[in-house]
């Protein structure tokens, strides 16, 4: 499943018209922030900053970057490590094994970081569907997890748009999940001139709300990678998405997977003016409602969780408002040290 189909359905497509680009830009790509670390014939940008006695793991929504993250990782790099990562295929990181599961990139992401040689266990901070992957980390490699905020995390219970469907999408599953891939056993498809051409219509030329809230120079890099053609062919055939949300939904109902790791989950509860045409105001409502009510959900992951709930952001609380989460991960942070309880 493209990352790019759901974060469209979540986030809408309203443009801001003050910054524009041409279609086709002849400056060269912009040197990476951080380092690109080969994982064995492909390479993921990994972004690292700052020094503390933890290491934060920020993983960005579907059709995200790295520099996202950007408000955030200047303000915690002054108390702790901060990693930010381009998964797979985006950005500066290199297309890699086709079956971009979240397992997938639950593996690559720990890869790297111990390639980098980072020190967990961490705390894993994931907005949108970088929320089912920390969730899978989590699930995968626990003794390199300490603790995790969900910023407006995906629903494994989601209803979203799927390949032209609105429908909840774990209903679908009826396949395994596959094991990890390499470049030799699963290479990836590259996509064909037509079908790069058909990307680059629906690719924006302009910063959209909420990313004019950051400062120029990572506009300019928001600009750039948006813009970029896929580079990976991507079907419904290879997408497990609905197995694998199947998957995070029945650990979710059965106990408190992270046990008392510290977990704080952020609602925005403000709804989102991207209505389709085809869905009536009633309709618009009340899935939103569900939506916040299966984020509420999230509290029984873990025995040690709260909930948190921004009345005047939406889907992209950490641009929306920033200092929220970021107070949010310090307390994620405080109660690993001291081995606490989160306050109320």
């Amino acid at each position: 499943m493209s990352w790019q189909m759901i974060r469209s359905a979540l986030l809408g497509a309203t443009l801001l018209t003050a910054l524009t680009v041409p279609a086709h830009s002849p400056e060269p790509d912009p040197a990476p922030l951080g380092k690109l670390v080969d994982l064995g014939g492909y390479r993921i940008h990994l972004f690292c900053t700052g020094k503390g006695k933890q290491t934060v793991v920020l993983s960005p929504g579907g059709g995200d970057f790295s520099f996202l993250w950007h408000l955030l990782q200047q303000e915690l790099q002054t108390s702790a490590r901060v990693c930010s990562y381009d998964r797979a295929g985006s950005a500066w990181s290199d297309p890699g094994p086709q079956l971009l599961t979240l397992r997938q990139e639950a593996y690559e992401l720990e890869l790297a970081l111990k390639l980098s040689g980072e020190n967990g266990p961490y705390i894993l901070v994931g907005h949108s569907i970088g929320g089912l992957v920390v969730r899978t980390f989590a699930e995968g490699y626990p003794d390199e997890t300490s603790g995790m905020v969900l910023v407006d995390a995906l629903s494994p219970d989601a209803t979203l748009g799927y390949y032209g469907r609105l429908v909840r999408v774990r209903d679908l599953a009826k396949r395994t999940i596959p094991p990890i891939q390499t470049m030799k056993s699963s290479p990836p498809i590259p996509t064909t001139e037509e079908e790069r051409e058909q990307a680059l219509k629906f690719n924006s030329h302009k910063i959209r709300p909420p990313f004019d809230r950051l400062p120029p120079e990572i506009q300019k890099l928001q600009l750039w990678a948006q813009m970029l053609p896929p580079r990976v062919a991507q079907s419904e055939k290879g997408d497990y998405t609905p197995e694998e949300l199947q998957f995070l939904y029945e650990i979710q109902h059965f106990g408190h997977p992270m046990g008392d790791k510290p977990l704080i989950t952020m609602i925005g509860m403000k709804e989102g003016e991207d209505r389709p045409a085809s869905m009536s105001v009633e309709q618009w409502h009340t899935l939103h409602s569900e939506k916040i009510e299966e984020k509420r959900a999230f509290q029984t992951l873990s025995t040690n969780s709260k909930i948190v709930e921004i009345q005047d952001a939406g889907h992209s609380i950490h641009l929306e408002d920033p200092d929220a989460v970021v107070k949010a991960i310090h307390d994620v942070m405080n109660a690993v040290l001291h081995h606490t309880r989160l306050k109320e």
